[in-house]
């Protein structure tokens, strides 16, 4: 058994001094002082000293691994123990090699695709507790305003093509009502101007304790 070990990190590679210091202002209030979230990005050790991860990269995998609490990219927060997992160190290799091409760099996305998503991944398959939701509360709740947006534009949509259906339906319905009460006349109906139809990346891949759990150097992933 070995502990497995969420390691947090502020945010703060946007190349602004300005813009770091901001998202470590809006963490220390949304985070420390509400406890509702902020944006950081995080990693997960188990056995030996690195941490792994996810990030962006044009080619190959997008999982990573750096000494752990040091990635420089970021500034180091705090740390958790999420448990214990049972799964052997040559089970963590072959559990890190699957998701080395599970996540490839380019799959990246900043609010459904994430290194928080991926650290869930990874301690689910690790059997311990998944991340704490306020580490990625933010990415999810842009993601499902995403969606909430994309389905309320779909609704409104509809609701658009069914009125302009039941106008269309009303309209016929009292020109036929206005010709019968005079006489048979069949008078043109207004012009409708409405009318018509409505429009860090790098699979490294490091040593976890023994040689015998070293994973493969070369590009491929072996099986």
């Amino acid at each position: 058994m070995a502990e497995v070990i969420l390691h947090i990190y502020d945010v703060t590679n946007s190349g602004s001094d300005k813009t770091n210091n901001t998202i470590v202002h809006i963490n220390k209030i949304f985070k420390d002082r509400i406890g509702l979230g902020g944006i950081f990005h995080s990693a997960i050790q188990v056995y030996g000293d690195d941490e792994w991860s996810f990030g962006f990269c044009e080619q190959g995998s997008g999982v990573f691994c750096c000494p752990s609490r040091k990635n420089p990219l970021y500034t180091y927060r705090e740390f958790m123990v999420l448990g214990r997992t049972n799964s052997s160190i040559f089970k963590v290799n072959q559990i890190l090699h699957e998701l080395s091409r599970e996540w490839p760099g380019t799959s990246h996305d900043l609010l459904s695709k994430n290194c928080n998503h991926f650290c869930d991944e990874l301690c689910e398959r690790l059997g311990v507790q998944k991340l704490p939701g306020w580490v990625n509360r933010f990415a999810n709740t842009g993601d499902a305003a995403i969606e909430m947006a994309e389905n309320t534009a779909l609704r409104f949509k509809q609701a658009k093509t069914e009125i302009v259906s039941a106008s269309k339906v009303a309209y016929r319905f009292l020109v036929g009502v206005t010709s019968g009460s005079t006489g048979g006349d069949n008078p043109h109906p207004p012009r409708n101007s409405n009318s018509g139809s409505p429009r860090f990346q790098s699979a490294c891949f490091k040593n976890l304790i023994t040689a015998g759990a070293k994973p493969s150097n070369s590009s491929e992933i072996e099986t």
